[in-house]
C-alpha cells in the first residue's frame, strides 16, 4: 500500500498536467459558452457541449500519466503492479472529485436559471434526469474509460512502438466496419435504435463499467512487459 501511494504522490509531481490544466479548461470553456448564451436572443434552454471539453483531456491524461512519469518509476525500481495500481487510484480519485463538481455545479446552474441567462453548460438533458447517483456515475464512468483508452495506447506503443498502435487501431477499425456491415446485412438498425433510446444512465455506465474493465485488464497484461 505505501507503494502504491508513493506512485500517487510521484505522478501528482506534475500536478499543472494533471490538475491545473483540467482546471483551466473547464473556466475557459464554461466562460466561453457563458459569453455566448448572453449574446444570443433566444428564450429557450442554450446548450452547450463544452462540458465534455475536460472528459477528454482525460484521454490525453491517460496517455500523459504513463509516458511522463513510468520510465522514472522504473528507475527507482517501482513494480509495474504498484504503478499501476497507483496511477489507477490517483486519477480515479481525480474523477471522482470530478464528478462531484460536476454535480454540485449542475445544482447551481438550475437553482440560478441557468447562470442567469437559461444555459445549460452541466445539467444537460438525459444525463441530469432523475436523482444525481445515476449522473454521477455515467460521468465518472466516461472519465475513467476515457482514461484507460490512452493509458493502454502509451502502453501499447511502450511495448510495441507505432507498429504495435497501427495494427491495434487498424484491427479495431475492422471489427467497428465488420459490426457495421452485420448489422446493415441483417437489417437491425431498426432494433439497434431501440435498444440505444431504451437505455438509461446508469445501462450505459454499465455497459462502459464493462469495457472499463476489459481496457484495465489489458493495460495491465501490456504494462508487464513494457520498455520504459
Amino acid at each position: 500500500m505505501n507503494r502504491i501511494v508513493n506512485v500517487m504522490r510521484m505522478q501528482l509531481i506534475n500536478r499543472w498536467t494533471f490538475i491545473g490544466i483540467p482546471a483551466v479548461i473547464l473556466v475557459a470553456s464554461f466562460g466561453l459558452s457563458w459569453l455566448i448564451w448572453s449574446l444570443v436572443p433566444y428564450e429557450g434552454a442554450k446548450y452547450s457541449g463544452g462540458s465534455q471539453a475536460i472528459m477528454w483531456y482525460f484521454l490525453a491524461l491517460g496517455i500523459q500519466s504513463l509516458t511522463m512519469t513510468f520510465p522514472f518509476s522504473q528507475g527507482l525500481s517501482i513494480s509495474r503492479k504498484a504503478f499501476f495500481l497507483g496511477t489507477l487510484g490517483l486519477f480515479s480519485i481525480i474523477a471522482v472529485v470530478t464528478t462531484a463538481l460536476y454535480y454540485v455545479l449542475s445544482l447551481i446552474e438550475v437553482a440560478t436559471d441557468g447562470w442567469g441567462v437559461n444555459g445549460r453548460f452541466f445539467a444537460l438533458e438525459w444525463i441530469a434526469e432523475g436523482s444525481g447517483l445515476p449522473m454521477m456515475v455515467f460521468y465518472f464512468t466516461v472519465m475513467m474509460v476515457l482514461f484507460l483508452i490512452g493509458f493502454w495506447a502509451a502502453t501499447i506503443y511502450k511495448r510495441w512502438q507505432t507498429t504495435g498502435l497501427l495494427v491495434t487501431g487498424i484491427g479495431a477499425a475492422l471489427i467497428v466496419v465488420g459490426l457495421v456491415f452485420y448489422i446493415t446485412r441483417a437489417e437491425l438498425w431498426g432494433q439497434v435504435g431501440q435498444f440505444l433510446g431504451s437505455q438509461s444512465q446508469l445501462s450505459v455506465a454499465g455497459w462502459l463499467a464493462v469495457v472499463g474493465v476489459a481496457l484495465a485488464g489489458g493495460s495491465y497484461l501490456t504494462l508487464r512487459r513494457a520498455v520504459p
